[in-house]
């Protein structure tokens, strides 16, 4: 036994360890396919076979991955997807930062386990609850993805885990106007949706009601967008957004 001192947890050398690499994930990768067949001397595992409600596409709505290309030319760029799933049972925590090498579990700090994988490189934070926050995917595809194998490193260590009410939360994209925007008369104009305040942020933030989404808007013509729900609410606050930065162009 060893102790790890930065999670001050002991540590057994004779526990496997769950490695999220795309080796151990492949079975994920296929749709959790069954894993080879075992002799049937020895009692099967409970994960053995994967549950019927991991092998559903969690979302069948999901716009494609590439770039929006809207009406006014512009492109909308997807930055980070943050996501949200059920793994539909308690979790002892400790118990996956144990037997796991890319988690970690300070509950001093913080009161979920931090985990992470490469492909697609994504960050997930694991609640005693069973519920999943997946964040730094670069779209819908491989949020779903990513939501889908950190469900199966836990279902390897004997959670009886299923896969429900995945629900993409937040969509951040980034867009150039590829022109100068003068911020300052658009908060004058707009300052019932808008906050700018240069001394403290150098974008001016605009909340637009319908869709509901935030803009960070910067002098350069550089735009933030954030809190969307979907793709479609991008482009309708883009197409909306556009005229009226048009008009404060800087000349």
């Amino acid at each position: 036994m060893t102790e790890d001192p930065k999670n001050n947890v002991m540590k057994s050398e004779y526990l496997p360890d769950v490695k999220a690499s795309t080796s151990t994930l492949s079975t994920c990768d296929s749709g959790f396919s069954s894993p080879p067949p075992v002799n049937s001397s020895k009692k099967s595992k409970p994960w053995a076979t994967p549950s019927a409600s991991l092998m559903v596409i969690p979302h069948s709505s999901i716009q494609p991955v590439n770039p929006s290309s809207l009406e006014s030319g512009l492109t909308l760029t997807l930055q980070n997807v943050v996501s949200t799933v059920s793994l539909g049972c308690e979790l002892d925590l400790k118990k996956i930062n144990f037997r796991t090498r890319n988690s970690e579990y300070n509950p001093q700090r913080f009161s979920g386990v931090v985990m992470r994988i490469l492909e697609p490189r994504t960050t997930a934070l694991i609640f005693q609850s069973g519920k999943v926050v997946c964040t730094g995917a670069r779209n819908e595809q491989a949020s779903g993805l990513a939501t889908r194998k950190f469900a199966r490193i836990v279902q390897k260590l004997g959670f009886p885990v299923k896969y429900l009410d995945f629900k993409v939360q937040n969509i951040v994209a980034t867009c150039d106007l590829r022109f100068p925007i003068r911020l300052e008369n658009l908060n004058q104009v707009h300052n019932q949706f808008s906050c700018y305040e240069p001394e403290l942020f150098p974008g001016l933030i605009y909340r637009m009601v319908k869709p509901r989404v935030v803009l960070l808007i910067f002098v350069n013509g550089k735009i933030v967008f954030t809190g969307a729900k979907n793709r479609q609410d991008l482009e309708e606050a883009l197409e909306a957004i556009y005229p009226i930065l048009k008009s404060f162009r800087k000349q």
